[in-house]
């Protein structure tokens, strides 16, 4: 498959997969965003204003110790109550129920008495007094009293409503929590009550209170939030108003999207589509709290409960009414409906808008497809930038919104999307890269050694395309008489005898660090210092050329078994092998369909010209001067000033006898000596003095008795036809 084709189907299923999974929304996606929208609130809460028309009348533990355990007789309450109302509270509201008779009315704790004789005499007296809860029922009647129940998923009865409603566009019951029934107070205490709200908060995965519900569904009947109806009957309204899909200036497009405002008198409520609205909450504070046993005792003004919303519930840690928010671990559950009804006051309300959700899903799709063309064209570094851009822009944004417009904008999800994208995009990215230079080592191991392979692998830019000139030093080695070999030998036998030529010979230029450029029927040309540097690339190749030239030995006693096994005569396989050093031309060089890597240059024919010349000095190497100037380390003879075919200038050459042992071994010293002694005399036209040094040395050396011939044979020409007087020695090639 298409290297791109397959990097647009990977991402754009990561992409699609985290759209995805947005749209299915799992707890922990809704609990990343959540953990996000409670940092902003402990970064930036709501501040307490104490100016705002709203406390809250606590039966704290002191009022518990002064007054007595919970329940107290609703006597107390009702003197609560009355006294509330004498002091000018504009609206009353309960966060308690009151389900069951109070044990503590005359009438039941008669039936507490264990003697019946002294209960009889009593009765008729207790039994005319009024219960506790006709005397609270006849207070809440007095009063501006809202009521609370709480929704119950099974069994239960239906309060009382007390409320009217008025909606457009969708009917609300379709959204607003459903609850089968409720746990109500005594129809005495609902029907006495001026209103009638819901207390239920919808739990989250984790119990913190972030939304507080404006109305519920109980059976099939529409009723408000606690803190709803402490607002209807303080303002002396008696209807709210609900807006949701499909009304007048609600874009629904068909669709019913829920509820979307809530009017309660001149307070207008934005929610979401449950009708739940997002609390931003204010740290605790002590202000919004009146103990109930100072005000029934007396030692609270009026002023502080005047035209007041005042709710009354407890702080009692055993009494088990506390709850979590973003700010909070514990606060009291009276202190929720406080806060709530501080929060419609003052409208600073917190939403998440109906836009919020296909914003994000636009805004992961626009920027994951970006950063993954970014990543496949510009590489993981530039679409980094643009990733931790469009995070920090996200970030940013939803922060704002947050602060300035009380929008809550999910900047978790977005971010760990665009993190997966930009994963993935660079993930694929670098398994091409590391398959690319999969691809580099394999092509290369054919040419080069595997510690090269690995360092181009590590560093693709050092295999520069195109061209660049640098010093080399460049092998050639070539079979003398190979047609004389090949004629005794069928396609076969001659492939395999090549093969096994080749392999030990390529593995020696190997192991020097060579890269062999190409074979070339029974020749191969190698070359060092390219694609990498190699300081030491003269003497690679020359130690390289004595292994080949040392390994033939061993080659040939093989192959003459082998023919001696057939029958067959056998021909000692000779290798000449020139070596040179200097500037030449390497890289990619061909076609742009079809190209080699690959080196040219006049050292490069200089190199070849000096393998040819191994046949005629009867030696198995000649190297140039460079090389030898390059690779002093080695037991080298000079040859000979030669000017090679097609050039006008003589190079010095020399064959290779040894390594740094040979050289210095004083019997090679010693010839070497002699053999400098020959080449003085020769270029000198002494002629007799040069004689018998060949003579001499091509008895202690026979295997150079053909160099030795040579000077002989020149010798004999000079002598008939003497070189010019400025003649430096210099010969010249015949062949190539």
């Amino acid at each position: 498959m298409n290297s791109r084709l397959l990097y647009g189907l990977i991402v754009g299923a990561v992409i699609l997969a985290a759209l995805l999974l947005r749209l299915w929304d799992p707890v922990p996606v809704a609990r990343l965003r959540s953990l996000a929208f409670d940092t902003y609130q402990q970064l930036r809460p709501a501040k307490f204003q104490p100016q705002l028309p709203v406390r809250i009348v606590d039966i704290d533990e002191e009022s518990l110790r002064r007054l007595g355990q919970w329940p107290w007789p609703r006597t107390l309450l009702a003197e609560l109550t009355e006294q509330l109302t004498e002091m000018g509270a504009a609206a009353i509201g309960f966060d308690i129920v009151f389900p069951e008779e109070d044990r503590m009315s005359p009438a039941n704790i008669l039936k507490s008495w264990p003697d019946r004789d002294e209960a009889e005499r009593l009765e008729s007296t207790l039994g005319a007094l009024p219960s506790n809860d006709a005397v609270f029922a006849e207070a809440i009647g007095q009063a501006p009293v809202t009521l609370g129940f709480i929704g119950l998923d099974a069994g239960g009865g239906q309060p009382v409503s007390k409320a009217g409603f008025a909606f457009g566009g969708d009917d609300p019951k379709l959204f607003a929590p459903h609850f089968k029934g409720a746990a109500a107070s005594l129809p005495i205490l609902q029907d006495a009550a001026k209103g009638s709200g819901s207390l239920n908060w919808v739990p989250e995965y984790d119990h913190v209170i972030r939304r507080m519900p404006m109305l519920a569904t109980v059976g099939d009947r529409l009723y408000p939030a606690f803190a709803g109806e402490l607002l209807r009957i303080a303002q002396g309204a008696s209807t709210y108003v609900v807006k949701s899909s499909g009304a007048s200036g609600e874009e629904a497009f068909g669709e019913k999207t829920g509820i979307a405002k809530i009017r309660v008198g001149d307070f207008e409520v934005p929610t979401d589509a449950r009708g739940e609205m997002w609390m931003k909450f204010s740290p605790a504070n002590r202000d919004r709290y009146i103990p109930a046993w100072a005000l029934l005792q007396g030692e609270i003004g009026a002023e502080a409960i005047e035209g007041r919303i005042i709710l009354i519930g407890t702080s009692a840690a055993g009494l088990l009414d506390l709850r979590a928010t973003p700010l909070d671990a514990a606060i009291p559950g009276v202190e929720l409906h406080a806060q709530a009804v501080e929060q419609i006051l003052t409208g600073d309300f917190l939403l998440r808008p109906d836009f919020a959700k296909p914003a994000e899903l636009i805004y992961i799709l626009a920027l994951g497809i970006l950063i993954a063309v970014l990543i496949y064209r510009a590489g993981a570094l530039l679409s980094a930038g643009i990733g931790i851009a469009a995070i920090a822009a996200v970030i940013g944004f939803s922060w704002y919104a947050y602060e300035s417009l009380g929008w809550l904008v999910d900047p978790v999800y977005p971010a760990i999307a665009l993190v997966a994208t930009y994963l993935a995009g660079t993930l694929f990215v670098f398994l091409r890269t590391e398959h690319e230079r999969n691809r580099v080592r394999n092509a290369f191991s054919h040419y080069m050694a595997p510690a090269l392979v690995e360092r181009l692998a590590a560093d693709p830019s050092r295999l520069k395309l195109g061209g660049e000139t640098r010093d080399m030093t460049l092998l050639f080695s070539d079979v003398r008489g190979f047609t004389t070999i090949s004629e005794g030998l069928d396609a076969e036998e001659l492939t395999r005898l090549l093969n096994e030529l080749f392999t030990p010979l390529s593995e020696i230029i190997l192991e020097e660090n060579g890269i062999i450029d190409k074979y070339m029927g029974d020749a191969v040309m190698a070359f060092w210092n390219a694609p990498l540097d190699d300081a030491d690339h003269a003497a690679n190749a020359a130690r390289a050329a004595l292994r080949i030239a040392g390994g033939m030995d061993a080659l040939n006693a093989k192959w003459r078994a082998a023919a001696d096994a057939k029958g067959r005569p056998f021909h000692p396989v000779v290798i000449g092998i020139g070596l040179n050093t200097g500037p030449c031309c390497v890289g990619n060089l061909g076609s742009e369909t079809r190209f080699d890597y690959s080196v040219i240059g006049d050292n490069v024919n200089i190199a070849s010209r000096l393998e040819g010349q191994c046949k005629t000095y009867g030696v198995d190497s000649v190297v140039g001067e460079s090389t030898a100037e390059l690779a002093p380390d080695f037991a080298y003879l000079e040859l000979d000033l030669l000017k090679v075919k097609g050039k006008t200038e003589a190079v010095r050459i020399f064959t290779l006898r040894g390594d740094g042992a040979a050289k210095a071994d004083p019997d090679f010293q010693a010839h070497a000596a002699r053999h400098a002694d020959l080449l003085q005399k020769y270029r000198a036209k002494d002629w007799d003095g040069a004689e018998k040094l060949c003579d001499a040395l091509a008895e202690t050396h026979p295997d150079l008795a053909a160099l030795y011939g040579l000077y002989k044979d020149r010798i004999a020409v000079f002598r008939k036809s003497p070189p010019p007087k400025n003649w430096d020695g210099t010969s010249e090639a015949e062949g190539k």
